[in-house]
């Protein structure tokens, strides 16, 4: 791959990590907004548990992301 991709990559998985940061730390606000919502009230733990999922499928990704970079700046291909 051309450095400028690699690179592109790894910013792209910060990003990634960033973004899934932003979420847990976001839960509980848009937690506290959803359950003013009364037809939402039921649903909040699967509402909740999507949130965490969401979050943890982003920092995920970023942090696979790194680890191939981290493996390709090393000199080995990762295996796919």
């Amino acid at each position: 791959m051309e450095k400028p991709k690699i690179i592109i990559q790894l910013i792209w998985a910060i990003a990634l990590i960033v973004a899934g940061i932003g979420v847990f730390y976001q839960i509980p606000y848009k937690m506290e907004q959803l359950e003013q919502i009364k037809h939402l009230s039921s649903e909040k733990y699967f509402i909740k548990f999507c949130f965490y999922l969401l979050g943890v499928l982003l920092v995920g990704g970023g942090l696979k992301k790194i680890y191939k970079y981290c493996g390709k700046s090393n000199g080995k291909e990762p295996d796919n």
